[in-house]
């Protein structure tokens, strides 16, 4: 039986029947925002690569918490930039820092917000790197650096600690380091936070694609990539490999990073894990839609919102976005 009995199209007439038979619905409790903490701040600085998007100083997190709960938007994640930095990140460590300060600050204005950390030391290190550096083994060239995973893997299990104390629900490792997520998971656990919830990076790619946040979080490398620790863009399998090994380690939700350009890993990763999936979709997916936009070739809302449905419709559960506030608004949140 074919056409003209069946007509699917009869399923598309009206607003009505279309939100009826919707397999995919957006809600604004699936976004969480991205923000950025700068420590050396009294007022906000707009981040120029990302428009809508600020640097903050620490004293508006109390507001901020408000004004984002009040949208409808119940999960942000943080990232700091301090007032100075060194080789080994140490300020990464600092409970009076930019992150563990306005996670308190958030807390106490809206208990109820979910405040993820981001945890890695690039934002702290001069080089930019999202690890310790030490002199490549077997080297006689000078400076010939490499990142030491092991040495890596120590400091991020601190900060972990640090920003569960500071009061973080879920602390988020992004550095794609060997073995942290479950030297994170011991760390947690032995001081007392078993509750606290690990989110891990575990699919994160050497994208091109985060050239904007680099402004944002002033970490661009000073020197070399980071594909020696992310994941190359061509690879697929080693997703599934990343994912599985971090759910052993006891990682209690996954992220695959970037979403637009690897919706078919979000839907591979879905199909092998049953954790709660994320999907961040990144400062250059952001960027390029204003850009765009802004030139008149998209409609702005209506791309917003068809992109971030893609994501939902690929298998993610949640998705970190900079564009939470406005679609969450569009929501009616």
């Amino acid at each position: 039986m074919g056409f003209p009995t069946i007509r699917p199209r009869r399923l598309r007439t009206t607003p009505e029947l279309r939100a009826l038979v919707r397999e995919t619905n957006l809600s604004p409790g699936d976004f969480v925002y991205p923000m950025f903490f700068n420590a050396a701040l009294d007022a906000p600085r707009p981040i120029g690569s990302m428009p809508g998007i600020d640097q903050l100083p620490i004293s508006a997190a109390r507001e901020q918490a408000k004004a984002i709960k009040a949208r409808g938007v119940s999960s942000v994640i943080l990232f700091g930039l301090p007032k100075t930095k060194d080789g080994c990140g140490t300020t990464g460590l600092d409970p009076d820092g930019p992150v563990p300060r306005a996670i308190a600050e958030m807390k106490s204005a809206v208990p109820e917000l979910v405040v993820m950390a981001d945890v890695c030391v690039d934002e702290y290190t001069d080089h930019g790197h999202c690890g310790l550096l030490r002199q490549r083994p077997g080297s006689k060239k000078e400076n010939d650096w490499e990142v030491d995973n092991d040495a890596t893997v120590e400091v991020l299990a601190k900060m972990g600690v640090l920003f569960a104390k500071a009061g973080a629900d879920v602390v988020a490792p992004s550095d794609m380091m060997d073995g942290r997520v479950g030297a994170m998971r011991k760390a947690l656990d032995a001081e007392g936070f078993q509750n606290t919830s690990l989110l891990s990076y575990a699919v994160k790619y050497a994208s091109a694609f985060y050239g904007p946040f680099r402004e944002a979080a002033d970490c661009a490398p000073k020197f070399g990539d980071r594909a020696g620790y992310q994941m190359d863009p061509a690879n697929a399998r080693e997703a599934l490999r990343e994912a599985a090994l971090d759910e052993a380690e006891g990682a209690d939700m996954l992220m695959v990073k970037p979403a637009l350009s690897y919706l078919d890993v979000i839907k591979d990763v879905r199909a092998h894990s049953n954790l709660p999936l994320g999907a961040y979709n990144v400062s250059g997916e952001y960027s390029m839609l204003h850009a765009a936009a802004d030139r008149g070739m998209i409609d702005r809302n209506r791309a917003m919102m068809e992109v971030l449905t893609s994501i939902r419709r690929a298998g993610a559960d949640f998705i970190l976005t900079y564009h939470a506030l406005a679609a969450a608004e569009l929501l009616g949140g």
